[in-house]
């Protein structure tokens, strides 16, 4: 179930990369066209250590996958919503499929074709951040079952079609305009002898890991906020700091 070399060197320059919307509320009045093209994305990263969403992510996910000369291409569901989520799909050389899901923060890709002698319908470790996960595809569709250490059970269903390019660029940029009211970032962080998935969304931070769910203590100003998530992720202090402010403006004008 386990991805190839080639397609692994690539998957692991992106293992400290998050998942976030800082960087889409940071960007918004900075530019007519909100989604950033890669070059743009790897000046940032460099300047500031900041990545940006799923959007983001597949879009450089592929890029680079192209300059590897892995074939992939864009899958997604719920395009032009807010609910829409896209991810990668990544062929071999022997043709076999693996989910590249960095927007979830995945540890590593997955076989995803059950005709294959590798493909296994068990629950696996060593997939995903704090979780079991057990793939199982049909037809068109993938669905992923995560197994948590309380025995909580959650469903995922991807849609496996490839997503056209012009397609994929008009959803990114529809995603880019929509802002949420509250913050989110996850990312993946070593744990004892795991990897673990660190969230901060709405104020709010925890630790997911086979162990249970840490919760973080609560913060109170945006100063100890961008300490922590600094921390975590490594981000630019005053970046971080600005987009909490923005975000902390939002809240107040919500509570008016």
């Amino acid at each position: 179930m386990i991805a190839p070399e080639q397609i692994m060197t690539v998957w692991e320059t992106f293992d400290d990369f998050p998942m976030e919307t800082l960087t889409k509320v940071w960007y918004f009045d900075k530019a007519k066209k909100k989604q950033r093209e890669v070059a743009l994305m790897k000046e940032h990263r460099a300047q500031y250590g900041i990545t940006g969403n799923c959007f983001d992510l597949a879009y450089w996910l592929l890029d680079e996958f192209k300059r590897s000369g892995v074939k992939a291409y864009p899958i997604g569901h719920d395009l032009h919503t807010e609910d829409a989520h896209v991810a990668v799909v990544a062929v071999d050389e022997r043709g076999r499929r693996y989910l590249c899901d960095l927007g979830d923060q995945w540890i590593q890709p997955v076989l995803i074709d059950s005709e294959c002698e590798d493909y296994s319908n068990e629950k696996l470790d060593g997939f995903f951040p704090g979780a079991r996960i057990q793939v199982s595809p049909h037809d068109e569709q993938l669905t992923v079952l995560y197994e948590r250490p309380n025995g909580k059970v959650s469903k995922q269903v991807y849609d496996t079609r490839v997503v056209e390019m012009g397609e994929f660029k008009r959803a990114a940029e529809h995603s880019q305009h929509l802002i949420k009211p509250v913050p989110l970032l996850e990312c993946r962080v070593p744990f004892k002898e795991e990897t673990a998935h660190w969230e901060f969304y709405n104020w709010s931070s925890f630790m997911s890991t086979t162990e249970g769910l840490y919760n973080e203590p609560d913060l109170t100003s945006i100063e100890e906020w961008t300490a922590r998530i600094h921390k975590r992720t490594g981000y630019d202090e005053l970046f971080v700091l600005e987009v909490l402010e923005i975000y902390n403006k939002r809240r107040s004008v919500e509570r008016r």
